[in-house]
């Protein structure tokens, strides 16, 4: 027992108390010679002083008990900043110096909290992205910087009505933020058009809904994205114009000396090397003018199995398992083209001509379709560039036949994948809506 916890004090106060009861008692029963009428008149004199004195111990307690409720409710408020005086050495001192370490935690979490919110809001509020958030009754909550540029001429819009401030936007703006939906969409700003995505999310705050929009400026980014593109583009058709345009000039001028000195026999073969590198300059031309002008597809029910066998008269291939008996709904010849340069790259894979595999199988309100090979497979360099234009890794390769194949089958409402597979080789998916 501590000697200035508050047990001692009490048992140092008792033990006191007693003391002075007995001794009263002696010295009454000495004077009056009666026990009883010397105990009672020592009980008068004590228990005022009991009371007195227990008092006293217990006001500091009392006083301390109130100030700690009014520092609770300090905290409950969000005011850290009570501290107690600490001068005591029993229990209520280590509540007090408790109370006060709470306190000094809390005020640094409440600093560190907020320079984090200030710093989370400077981000916000500087971002170039457009920020909304609505809540269930259409109100706008939040907006930043660029959300009230965009939308209310730099004003804010916090607690303005949702649909007045889209009624008041340009139509396309106006038909993408109704739309409920993520989408890109151009408006003219200033006499130039910009291009925007807009994404919306539902999210829940404080247990209540609420939608997040996120309007981002594409604008600068598509627009290096198409330098690059066409850079791309002047660079592949530049190689291949040279690729053939040289051996022809050098050819027709070999033609022109063969024919000066009379050497018909040679002409021939002059002749049908220029015939032969400029058959090969049309199809590539031919190849890019179709990619530029695929046409929307026409979508028809297909039977698998004819198909499938169409596809197998120009490359060999297994099926892993029966075809669907329910017909497929597509566009037959763009699917087919689709499909046979699949299987021509995977016959060019590097792996064994009876390894390559087609899957066809539904699911759910999709048809999935698998073109597998054992060949070498793919880089994750290579998988992540493949399905875009003018990307080959072929040294004569144009690098639209994959490109080609994802427009197609997006162009259907459906996508592509790549897929390197287990044990080697590599695996495209076409995913197909339903009819």
């Amino acid at each position: 027992m501590r000697l200035f916890s508050l047990e001692g004090k009490l048992a140092a106060l008792l033990i006191a108390a007693a003391f002075a009861g007995i001794a009263c008692a002696v010295l009454l029963v000495h004077g009056w010679q009666s026990p009883w009428l010397a105990a009672i008149v020592a009980a008068l004199i004590v228990t005022p002083l009991a009371v007195m004195t227990a008092r006293a111990a217990a006001a500091p307690l009392s006083g301390l008990l109130r100030v700690l409720g009014g520092s609770v409710a300090s905290f409950r408020d969000g005011d850290f900043s009570v501290s107690l005086a600490d001068g005591r050495r029993d229990e209520l001192g280590d509540l007090v110096r408790s109370h006060n370490e709470l306190g000094r935690v809390l005020r640094e979490e409440r600093q560190h909290l907020f320079q984090r919110e200030l710093l989370l809001d400077t981000v916000v509020q500087n971002s170039p992205t457009a920020l909304l958030l609505i809540d269930a009754q259409d109100r706008i909550v939040y907006s930043n910087l660029a959300a009230r540029a965009l939308l209310n001429g730099g004003q804010r819009m916090n607690g303005l009505d949702f649909g007045a401030i889209v009624a008041e936007s340009p139509e396309a703006l106006a038909a993408a933020l109704a739309s409920r939906q993520d989408r890109l969409f151009t408006v003219t700003i200033d006499n130039d058009d910009e291009t925007f995505h807009l994404s919306q999310r539902d999210v829940r705050l404080h247990g209540r809904a609420h939608r997040l929009l996120q309007i981002k400026r594409l604008t600068r980014e598509l627009s290096r994205q198409e330098v690059q593109t066409w850079k791309k583009v002047i660079r592949v058709i530049s190689h291949e114009l040279n690729n053939s345009l040289a051996p022809i000039s050098s050819l027709a001028h070999s033609g022109r000396q063969l024919a000066g000195r009379g050497d018909a026999a040679r002409l021939g073969t002059v002749f049908d090397t220029i015939e032969e590198r400029a058959r090969h300059l049309e199809g590539f031309i031919r190849g890019y003018a179709e990619f530029a002008k695929l046409p929307q597809p026409r979508r028809e029910d297909v039977a698998w199995d004819e198909f499938l066998g169409q596809l197998a008269r120009h490359y060999s291939f297994r099926l892993a398992a029966p075809a669907p008996a329910a017909p497929g709904h597509f566009d037959r010849v763009q699917l087919e083209q689709v499909l046979l340069n699949l299987l021509k790259n995977a016959h060019e894979s590097g792996g064994p001509a009876d390894a390559v595999e087609v899957n066809v199988a539904p699911r759910g309100n999709e048809t999935r379709i698998e073109v597998r090979d054992r060949g070498e497979g793919m880089s994750a360099t290579v998988l992540a560039s493949a399905l875009l234009p003018f990307y080959s890794t072929k040294r004569s390769g144009t690098g639209l036949g994959l490109a080609l194949a994802r427009e197609i089958v997006e162009a259907h409402g459906g996508r592509i994948a790549l897929a390197n597979r287990a044990g080697g080789g590599l695996v495209v998916t076409l995913t197909l809506p339903g009819a």
